[in-house]
């Protein structure tokens, strides 16, 4: 449902959207049930000619019942939704697979700095690829990043993955994800960071293996191989 809304791209959003589907359904019987009673109640015991009204202390047991059986019943889905979201936290926020690759991502008052590893795929290499509020990522691919804020709370979101991590300054925060389809998606701050926040857009533009190949070629710094020299020599051959 929620992604006839906004697009599921990664190996994760669909379990997200499944804890928030489930909280919805569940709020949402409760509303209505609760809706059907009070307008039940109301009709029921609306006031009449020549019946006088009761005052009800509710402390008697077919009293409270009317209380304490939802009571329990809220409870057991409490616990169902709480189980099911600590599973999806666990999976996103605490077991990070193995990566295929990590990129870096520094945000500040009010742009987005990605550094992408180049063709040896390291980052904090010559070849390393920065670029200002454009993030590529190759389709089917586990990629790591490391998170930081060069000067206020900022946090990295990103819709199509249903991913969201603040970013602190002074610290290196680690997450995941896996694209799971190709295009280009936003990027926002979901942290109001001052007088800019709201023009602090970004993209991630998913490539499949030949494009993502292509573009990493292409961006990688030109690295000048310097041929080793030797000193000049005479006629005779000495130098």
């Amino acid at each position: 449902m929620i992604e006839h809304y906004v697009d599921s791209a990664s190996t994760f959003s669909g379990d997200i959207d499944n804890v928030i589907l489930v909280i919805l359904a569940s709020v949402g019987f409760w509303f209505i049930l609760a809706e059907v009673v009070f307008f039940w109640l109301i009709l029921k015991f609306r006031a009449k000619p020549g019946v006088k009204a009761q005052y009800i202390s509710g402390e008697k047991p077919h009293e409270k019942k009317w209380v304490t059986i939802p009571h329990y019943a809220t409870l057991v889905f409490d616990v169902a939704i709480i189980i099911m979201a600590i599973k999806v936290w666990h999976d996103v926020k605490i077991n990070l697979p193995e990566p295929d690759s990590t990129v870096r991502v520094i945000a500040q008052q009010w742009a987005w700095t990605f550094v992408h590893p180049g063709p040896d795929n390291k980052l904090d290499t010559p070849d390393d690829i920065q670029m200002v509020d454009e993030l590529h990522v190759q389709e089917n691919k586990t990629y790591h990043f490391e998170l930081t804020s060069r000067d206020v709370l900022h946090s990295f979101s990103v819709p199509v993955f249903r991913l969201k991590q603040d970013a602190i300054p002074g610290r290196i925060i680690k997450g995941w994800f896996k694209a799971t389809q190709t295009g280009q998606y936003d990027i926002q701050c979901t942290e109001i960071c001052g007088i800019g926040h709201g023009i602090m857009p970004a993209r991630i533009i998913i490539e499949n293996e030949a494009q993502h190949r292509v573009w990493n070629t292409t961006n990688a710094p030109k690295l000048a191989e310097v041929a080793p020299t030797t000193p000049p020599t005479s006629a005779g051959g000495m130098p």
